[in-house]
């Protein structure tokens, strides 16, 4: 078993909190971590997807309050947004009893925005965290090109073979296309969704161009911000913002947009091993957003994430903003010899980055030129990873 990052961070989030609320997409290992930790206490699990563990709580207020003693943890809890009031009350009771932390243990598979709305009734009362998809920390450096190609989901990454792994993929996809996403109240067909999926895999890391999708689907620009913004709450999709803090200059404002998981984007393109990816225009985007997705999952708290772009070319894929005011401009390359171009040595002469990187698929650490180091993305993400210790 991989050993997950966020999993001293949760243990000490649970001692600490009477409610924690861990979020994630499907099948990225968060039942497997709860029940790790449930075994290690006193402990219930409910599966609210379950009709038979759901009618438990016919009178949830009652049948919890026989388990206050132990670490509760509820699965997919946004399918009864309903019992974060009754939450409430069992947990101020607690309180008044000196019950301070290890109550709930709250598993959903919105995005934390989502989670918080439904939750609005437990403010000052829980901690809130975010498992992902492996990351390169957790696999490893020879790993990092199989997590590349087939992502980070544990099903997909620990498969046996490259087509069996591709198999998961789709099976995931259709999945979530064909139950789970009706189950958070959307109406959009799943082919449709499908579709629009499909369509920004295929413009993996670009800016987002809404009239081009809307021509394209048939639909009206508020569908495509619909469609959007249901595939960013379900934490599929991510919106990188375009950094917006220098007036002196004409600024991209449109958001890069990216399908968070290489794995899944390869899947929606076909695309079944390293060598067909490593042939299709898609591979130096996908490269480029498997790398801004390992970094922001290390971003220390407090810390902000943007690209920058002016109307003169000036250009950085990544801008890195540290608690504290340190700012980090991250080049992408795929080539094993990187090069950047004048425009980035243009954007860093606006923003004065206090560091400069260019990642590369390589493992070797070297300076490109006195202001700017090439080096490994398991590399840089350790470097981020000593900034937020």
């Amino acid at each position: 078993m991989i050993q997950r990052r966020i999993q001293s961070q949760l243990l000490a989030a649970i001692d600490h909190n009477p409610a924690v609320a861990l979020i994630g997409p499907r099948q990225v290992g968060k039942t497997t971590l709860a029940l790790d930790i449930a075994a290690t206490r006193p402990s219930l699990y409910l599966d609210l997807e379950s009709p038979s563990q759901r009618a438990k709580l016919s009178d949830p207020e009652r049948y919890l309050a026989e388990h206050e003693n132990e670490l509760v943890v509820l699965d997919e809890v946004h399918r009864a947004p309903e019992i974060f009031q009754v939450l409430r009350g069992l947990i101020d009771r607690g309180r008044r009893q000196g019950k301070t932390g290890g109550r709930f243990l709250l598993l959903g598979s919105a995005s934390m925005d989502l989670l918080k709305q439904s939750g609005e009734s437990l403010a000052g009362r829980i901690a809130y965290l975010e498992l992902t998809p492996f990351d390169v920390l957790e696999t490893g450096v020879d790993e990092l090109e199989t997590l590349w190609v087939r992502g980070g989901f544990p099903g997909s990454y620990l498969a046996p073979n490259d087509p069996l792994s591709f198999a998961w993929r789709g099976d995931f996809l259709r999945t979530y296309l064909e139950r789970d996403i009706p189950q958070f109240g959307s109406r959009v067909p799943a082919e449709t969704l499908r579709r629009f999926w499909t369509m920004l895999a295929h413009n993996q890391a670009t800016t987002l161009n809404a009239a081009a999708l809307a021509q394209s689907l048939g639909i009206d620009g508020k569908s495509v911000a619909r469609y959007l913004d249901l595939l960013v709450n379900l934490l599929l999709v991510y919106r990188l913002p375009p950094w917006a803090q220098n007036a002196g200059k004409r600024l991209v404002k449109t958001p890069k947009v990216f399908v968070r998981d290489t794995g899944l984007v390869h899947a929606l393109l076909g695309l079944v091993n390293k060598e067909q990816l490593l042939s299709h225009p898609v591979a130096g985007p996908s490269w480029e957003s498997f790398v801004i997705e390992n970094l922001l999952r290390l971003l220390p708290q407090g810390g902000s994430a943007n690209f920058y772009r002016t109307a003169a070319g000036a250009e950085i894929d990544l801008v890195l903003t540290l608690p504290g005011g340190q700012l980090w401009a991250v080049e992408i390359k795929r080539s094993s010899a990187p090069q950047v171009a004048r425009g980035f040595y243009q954007a860093c002469a606006d923003l004065q980055p206090t560091r400069r990187f260019v990642v590369y698929p390589g493992a070797e650490r070297f300076p490109l030129n006195a202001e700017t180091e090439v080096l490994s993305l398991s590399e840089l993400a350790r470097l981020l990873q000593s900034e937020a210790a």
